[in-house]
């Protein structure tokens, strides 16, 4: 496969490459790449050296991703490349993340593959995940478009770092994501993961108000960084009230790994506590992951409380939505069922 040419890019007076395709506003010289390690600048144009190039497939359920209130209990086609525009120093995929693609066992599929992949395996939707997703954003639109063209769905889950006008392009045919808020604080930003807080709360504002995409949210507490009483409380209140009470929070338990090895796990007294908060500040649908805790995994209604949607770690147990409404009082569950 010939390496693609990039979307989003200038070329600069002094014959550099600005990549405009997130935040971070790359200049790269010839023969280099930018922070993603695969936006290339070749001979004064750019290419992006994951499209085609996924380091491999899995079918998860969607409830993995995690998303709740999208297509509940249904399994999802999920890929990622090499690369990643941000350096989160707690990374969970650090070996895909902090890889060139020449580093690892990448595989040749062409958009058509990936959603021929999707339709042999019977799965109604793809997500684009494992590293961040914008940096192989031309890779994500043509698979996409094609995949709804078959009526499979396409998921996005990301830490909602690009661009404001890119962005117009990468989700154009995207259903679902769920955003990664690491944090509510703009030190944790900055310390952690290289980036900034107000480009990705930008991002969600965007998506809520202006796209048609189903919006769920995560956040990985982790502990003595972004799990006290008031940042929990701060970035619930946030969500409630600027995104509204209907966008489903995750809160999910943090396990040592890659630069953050001397850190403990996350407690699942705190992912209660985070819970409860969310609740208290009026967000409707709040979940514990990455935990065995049947209750904080539960879709509940708003209304009567009555358990609808009750799952045990990534598993459906029962699902008493009818025509996405409760069962017992008719409330109306917020989400794609």
């Amino acid at each position: 496969m010939e390496l693609k040419l990039a979307n989003w890019w200038e070329t600069q007076p002094n014959g550099k490459i600005l990549c405009t395709l997130c935040p971070r506003y790359c200049t790269i010289g010839d023969g280099q790449k930018g922070f993603c390690f695969i936006r290339e600048n070749n001979d004064g144009k750019l290419y992006s050296t994951g499209y085609g190039r996924p380091t491999g497939f899995a079918i998860d359920p969607i409830e993995k991703k995690p998303l709740s209130h999208f297509l509940p209990g249904t399994e999802v086609l999920s890929f990622g490349t090499a690369g990643c525009n941000l350096g989160c120093k707690f990374c969970q995929n650090w070996t895909m993340s902090k890889s060139k693609i020449d580093e690892v066992n990448s595989l040749h599929a062409s958009p058509e593959d990936v959603v021929e992949l999707a339709i042999k395996n019977g799965t109604p939707s793809i997500a684009y995940t494992y590293n961040d997703p914008t940096i192989f954003g031309e890779y994500v639109i043509d698979i996409s478009k094609l995949a709804r063209e078959e009526n499979i769905k396409s998921v996005m889950v990301t830490a909602g770092y690009i661009d404001k006008e890119a962005r117009k392009d990468v989700y154009k045919y995207i259903d679902a994501a769920n955003v990664d808020l690491k944090a509510f604080s703009e030190m944790f930003y900055h310390k952690l993961t290289f980036s900034h807080l107000n480009d990705v709360l930008d991002t969600l504002i965007w998506l809520k108000n202006e796209t048609d995409v189903w919006l769920e949210i995560t956040t990985l507490l982790i502990p003595d960084e972004n799990d006290s009483l008031e940042e929990i409380k701060q970035l619930s209140n946030w969500i409630a009230e600027n995104l509204g009470q209907d966008v489903p929070l995750h809160f999910t338990a943090f396990h040592p790994t890659f630069k953050m090895r001397d850190h403990t796990n996350t407690p699942a007294k705190t992912l209660d506590m985070a819970r409860d908060i969310a609740i208290k500040e009026g967000v409707n649908y709040c979940y514990t992951g990455n935990v065995h805790d049947i209750d904080g995994q539960t879709t509940y209604c708003p209304i009567c409380k009555e358990p609808l949607i009750i799952r045990d770690w990534h598993s459906v147990l029962d699902n008493k939505i009818i025509n996405g409404k409760c069962f017992k009082c008719g409330e109306e569950i917020a989400g794609v069922f």
